[in-house]
């Protein structure tokens, strides 16, 4: 059972909501993503991408956005699968 806010949302807190809402969207060119991480979060790339790792290993991140974390999740598998190899 996931913990709920009074608004309703599963019990992930407004920043990783706003790390999920980030990943959501599609980005126009190279570096847009990142201006707006340091814009609208007020996160170095590194930290986003440390913070967003830890979060898709969140149940409650995938609960709140189920598509977005598998996808994620999909993509960071294969990254790893082809370190090793």
């Amino acid at each position: 059972m996931t913990e709920e806010t009074a608004d309703g949302e599963s019990g992930l807190g407004e920043r990783e909501r706003a790390l999920l809402a980030v990943e959501r969207r599609s980005w126009p060119g190279p570096g847009a993503k990142e201006r707006a991480v340091r814009e609208r979060l007020g996160l170095s790339p590194t930290r986003y991408y440390q913070l967003l790792n830890a979060l898709l290993d969140d149940p409650r991140a995938l609960a709140h956005d189920p598509v977005t974390v598998n996808r994620l999740r999909r993509v960071r598998e294969e990254k790893q699968r082809r370190r090793e190899g």
